[in-house]
Parts: structure tokens; sequence; C-alpha cells
């Protein structure tokens, strides 16, 4: 079975102005929320099960998907209180079954990624975390990672990426026991990006990079929101 997990429950502060009464993954494009867009693609790479990590306004992701969409089943982790994307993930992590790696997936960004390549990168490094890889179009707004040849990662660096340079693109495998073995118990908040993914990195967990070249959408701020139906279609 495929599995991902998708973060959802974020506040979504700076698209509040545009879309005010429903959570970032339910803004709407081209009549349907983003977040159908979403698990359209994933399901169409061979993910046959999401957990939804859930938190601001999660009826209405709840009630619109309930616990089925696209013959792909559906589960739930609720934040009752605000938890970041680590602790949005560790709560995640009660829903996931089995042992074998985990997509892990930003709930306001569309990467095309190949979930083969990601997956074949993964198994022949043995990796705990690998991480897709776009190559950013402005500066300061993404993590820098660098990678050496064979796809490790080396450095990762919070919101420093600058225009070309190699940037965190949100959607990642993961081994679940390398996450457990950080230490952090479900319900905590914690940022995914600058306190697990650096503490994995430094405590020896093997990070590999994997550079795609499809299409990125962030939709977590106006103007990227804006451009989205034009990119997306129908």
């Amino acid at each position: 079975m495929r599995q991902a997990v998708i973060l959802a429950g974020g506040l979504g502060t700076r698209l509040r102005g545009v879309v005010p009464d429903l959570p970032k993954p339910m803004a709407p494009v081209n009549g349907r929320p983003f977040l159908e867009h979403l698990l359209a693609y994933w399901i169409g790479q061979g993910i046959t099960r999401f957990v939804l990590s859930v938190g601001y306004r999660r009826e209405a992701i709840m009630s619109h998907f309930g616990s089925e969409y696209g013959g792909a089943a559906l589960a739930y982790a609720v934040e009752e209180v605000p938890l970041g994307t680590g602790g949005g993930l560790l709560l995640a992590l009660e829903h996931v079954n089995g042992v074998d790696p985990f997509l892990l997936l930003n709930g306001d960004t569309y990467f095309e990624v190949k979930l083969a390549a990601l997956e074949r990168l993964h198994a022949e490094g043995r990796a705990d975390c690998t991480i897709a890889l776009f190559r950013a179009a402005e500066s300061g707004r993404y993590m820098a990672v660098d990678i050496a040849n064979d796809g490790r990662i080396v450095a990762l660096n919070a919101g420093t990426a600058k225009a070309g340079q190699l940037a965190n693109g949100g959607a990642y495998l993961v081994q679940r026991p390398a996450l457990r073995a950080l230490g952090w118990d479900a319900g905590k908040s914690v940022s995914l990006e600058s306190e697990l993914l650096p503490l994995l990195h430094g405590s020896g967990g093997r990070l590999f990079g994997c550079e795609c070249g499809g299409r990125f959408i962030d939709i977590g701020v106006p103007g990227d929101y804006a451009r989205v139906p034009g990119v997306l279609g129908a």
C-alpha cells in the first residue's frame, strides 16, 4: 500500500484576505478545491490511502471529502490546537499503517513529482528521508538544499534559497522509525522545516534530495494563488 500524509492544518493567514472562510487547501481553483487537484495527482501516481492532518476549519475538509476520494481511502489526524508542520506530522504518524516509507506532502503545494523516481533514490540510498527538490524562481522564500553527487543532502538552510538554487519542494518520502527516534511526542508543537529535518540530519540520519523538473505551484500567498487557475487548468 502506498500511503501519503498531507499537512492541511495551517491557519493560512497570508491567504486569508482572498479566501477568508476556508482552510488554505480548500481554496477554489477552477471550480474545485485545491486539495482535490492535489489528491487526484497523487492518486494517479499510485497513492491508495491518505492521512490528512487537519486543524483550522477542519470541518470544511472533512465534510467535503469524507472517508474516500477517487478510490483512495482517507483518514484524519485532528489538531485541537495549532501544532506547526512538524506537530501535524507527528500527530498523523499515529494513523500511518505498516512500516513502508510514506509520502509526506504540504497541503498548499502542488509539485509534479514522479513517485517511482523518488522511491528509487530512497531505496538506493537506504534513506531515512528523501526530499523532492525544485529550482527556486525567487530568493529568500524556500529552504535551500545542498546535495552531493550521489544525492546525499549535505546542508539544509531554511529560507535561504536563491533564484535558480535547489530548494525543498515540500514532497518527501519518510521512514516512520527515523522520526520516532527523534524523541518528539505527538501533541507537541514543532516545525518540520526548522526543527525536525535539521535534527534528523544533524543526528546522522540519511537524507537524500531528488531534483524534479515537474511543475511546482505554491498557493501560500495571494499573488501565487491568483496564477494557479491558468497553470492547473480544469
